[in-house]
């Protein structure tokens, strides 16, 4: 069952279409002005890497050109980078909590200390 991507020629938004069965395809009709002018486009896909690829790119040392382990913002972005790269999910419900305190430890005016996180 594949989904198709149209581009309403009268609106000029993108439709998702469903195809239940090429055997009884209706003609798609835009979802938001219900013309039945569109023209297929090309879909937008994703390419899921492998977790040794996703370590991979980890590893590369290119990742870390803008970071500066002196600053907690700095510190915090590549923390949130490194943790979708990971898979959020895996890491707990704590995980962003923890990262935007480290990010907002600068702005802290008692110093919060990294320990403290």
């Amino acid at each position: 069952m594949p989904i198709y991507e149209y581009r309403c020629t009268d609106c000029g938004k993108r439709n998702s279409v469903l195809i239940l069965s090429l055997s009884t395809q209706t003609p798609p009709a835009c979802k938001y002005c219900c013309s039945a002018r569109l023209e297929r486009i090309m879909s937008r896909f994703a390419a899921p890497k492998s977790e040794e690829a996703r370590l991979e790119a980890l590893a590369d040392p290119s990742q870390f050109g803008e970071l500066d382990e002196n600053d907690p913002k700095s510190m915090a972005r590549w923390a949130k980078t490194m943790g979708q790269q990971l898979g959020g999910d895996e890491l707990g419900e704590d995980f962003d909590q923890v990262v935007d305190e480290m990010g907002d430890a600068q702005d802290d005016p008692n110093g919060a200390d990294a320990d403290d996180l």
